[in-house]
């Protein structure tokens, strides 16, 4: 062979191989999901003055922050179903925590199962469909095991210690009540710590393969069960009750039926006490997101993994004189959503209107995955890059209320009195049972408290008919 056959040849070698790697797809991104329990924004990147949470917040500067994101149906299973299917309520016709959306939907393709169809290991730990807490914990609850290849149920000594939990409403379940325990030991002994150490060796053995990996904790959902020195951190000196005054006098019964006797009739020092554990719950458990993160980034995965931390709702910490959710109040709708994607810049704040159900569709466009068609959400990804774009004109959700006694013979329980809501940039307007259990109309600008329902004043009939027709529009 001449020299310049030779030279040839190894042209077209060379060549080749580079075609070879320019052909070879880029590697697949990385998930890690992180959803907290009756979480609300009284976190320290939402601009809280006393809820310590450096780890939630330094994630907030390396990602962005939604300022007005909102759950579908403040209450755990329906939520979450919403979340991690992409659809509304009325699709999912979840309402209560106890209805399996498989019975309606068994044909749905979950947010972790379109990952697990295109290569991904799938796994969750602890509580991200619905588990009663804190009687489900340490079993699979309602979960979907379609969704995942592996999945971990840690029970910490928080349910060996429950004996201990101080009940200021005695004539509540552990988990509706106002409740909570300064535990001993260490956090690594409580449920979120295990559920904190099965998650970091999951990241570990499989960190070689494209993976979806969720983190579900359990606080700070009641009881407020963390280690004392997390209560250290809050005096109740410092904390604020909101004053009721007369506050009901104008809003419909439906509305506040979840907590009929104002703060459970409770003093407001057993009232400081509540939300004291409530933050050192919050404490407690952005400790845990700290060591997942620490993990994520000793590993090497942080450039090639995308991070979510969110809530399923929000929560209600006397508000109307409301405690824990299950109302369409601001509070309990308004969740934290943080989402940090490699390739995207990090510390800004997405004001748009945001619904969880954009979740799902989000996350497959930042993966180049293609989502089923027949989802509800909306990818948020434009706004990661241009965050004043024209977006959605609102978000909507929707509760449900008993026609007398609940039955739970039928779907649902018979829970088929509605209220239904729709939060514009400047507007909350709600209707229970289309408006013949009464109606409410707030002003974000003037009430963000929402403590004036202008739903009755003539003044804003104009205002009510065109949000009227808004709600119908997602029916």
């Amino acid at each position: 062979m001449n020299r310049s056959r030779w030279w040839l040849y190894c042209l077209s070698f060379v060549g080749a191989i580079a075609l070879l790697s320019c052909s070879e797809d880029p590697p697949k991104m990385n998930v890690l999901l992180i959803i907290s329990d009756d979480l609300n924004n009284n976190i320290g990147t939402y601009g809280h003055p006393l809820v310590q949470t450096p780890n939630i917040d330094q994630l907030t500067q390396e990602g962005v922050k939604f300022t007005r994101a909102y759950c579908q149906l403040p209450l755990c299973g329906p939520s979450r179903v919403s979340i991690l299917t992409g659809l509304y309520p009325d699709s999912t016709n979840v309402l209560i925590n106890e209805t399996n959306f498989r019975d309606y939907r068994p044909d749905a393709v979950t947010l972790p199962q379109l990952f697990m169809n295109n290569g991904y290991f799938t796994a969750r730990v602890g509580k991200l469909f619905h588990y009663g807490v804190p009687g489900d914990i340490g079993t699979d609850g309602l979960d979907d095991t379609l969704s995942w290849n592996e999945r971990r149920n840690p029970k910490g000594r928080d349910k060996w210690d429950e004996d201990q939990v101080i009940n200021l409403t005695p004539n509540k379940h552990l988990g509706a009540s106002l409740s909570f325990l300064q535990a001993d030991g260490e956090d690594k002994e409580q449920t979120d710590g295990m559920v904190a150490t099965e998650i970091i060796d999951l990241l570990s053995m499989h960190q070689e393969e494209p993976f979806f990996i969720a983190s579900g904790f359990f606080r700070p959902h009641c009881p407020y069960i963390a280690p004392k020195k997390y209560f250290d951190l809050y005096d109740t000196a410092e904390i604020v009750i909101p004053k009721l005054g007369n506050d009901r006098e104008d809003i419909p019964e439906l509305a506040v039926s979840t907590v009929a006797d104002p703060n459970y009739g409770l003093p407001e020092s057993d009232l400081k006490l509540a939300v004291q554990a409530y933050y050192a719950s919050i404490s407690f458990m952005d400790a845990q997101v700290g060591r997942i993160l620490n993990a994520l980034d000793s590993l090497g995965l942080k450039d090639n993994t995308i991070v979510v931390f969110t809530s399923d709702h929000g929560y209600n910490l006397g508000e109307h004189g409301l405690w824990h959710k299950f109302n369409l109040f601001e509070e309990a709708n308004l969740v934290p959503l943080i989402v940090s994607a490699p390739g995207h810049d990090g510390g800004g704040d997405i004001s748009k209107l945001t619904e969880m159900v954009d979740l799902y569709p989000s996350l497959a466009e930042l993966a180049g995955l293609d989502a089923p068609k027949n989802l509800n959400g909306r990818s948020f990804v434009p706004l990661l890059t241009n965050p004043e774009l024209s977006w959605r004109r609102a978000a909507h959700m929707v509760v449900a209320r008993p026609d007398g006694t609940p039955d739970r013979s039928k779907p649902n329980w018979g829970m088929q009195l509605l209220g239904r809501s729709v939060r514009t940039d400047r507007w909350r307007y709600t209707e229970w049972k289309q408006g013949e259990y009464g109606k409410e109309l707030y002003d974000h600008v003037s009430d963000p408290k929402e403590l004036t329902n202008l739903a009755m004043d003539s003044a804003y009939s104009e205002t009510v008919s065109e949000l009227k027709e808004l709600l119908k529009s997602q029916r």
